[in-house]
């Protein structure tokens, strides 16, 4: 298939990538090279409208509203095994921006419904793109 736009749609090549890191949480390592295969992926951003159609005819659950596989994650705490994302928190003010710490929030039961956590709902935000989605399913 070509770079050319198929019915929405646009080729990103494949190629390797370091993933992991030896450097932050222990779950993150050993840092290691990994083979992606070329993709297809959207031009344009998908709505929660449009993900929540193809939640209904798939069936489809994100990793977000899945635990973790305590295998894929040696040495995690059980807690951060829970389903969960992260969630943008605005600053109260300039912050070290080499720690990403000061903007992101771990929230167990924050998904693609619940964009900010438990209590949250899409009410107002059906045409936004969607959120809380891995490559697994993007």
């Amino acid at each position: 298939m070509s770079q050319a736009n198929r019915g929405g749609m646009v080729r990103i090549p494949g190629g390797l990538f370091l993933m992991g890191s030896d450097h932050h949480y222990p779950e993150e390592a050993p840092a290691h090279k990994v083979s992606v295969g070329a993709f297809l992926m959207d031009v344009h951003t998908v709505t929660n409208r449009e993900f929540r159609k193809f939640v209904d005819d798939t069936g489809y659950v994100t990793s977000a509203e899945r635990p973790a596989d305590p295998k894929d994650y040696p040495g995690a705490k059980p807690e951060l095994l829970l389903p969960s994302s992260v969630v943008f928190r605005k600053s109260s003010g300039p912050v070290d921006l080499r720690n990403h710490m000061n903007w992101w929030d771990y929230v167990a039961g924050a998904d693609w419904e619940h964009p900010r956590g438990p209590g949250s709902s899409l009410q107002g935000l059906w045409d936004h793109p969607v959120v809380h989605v891995a490559f697994e399913v993007a």
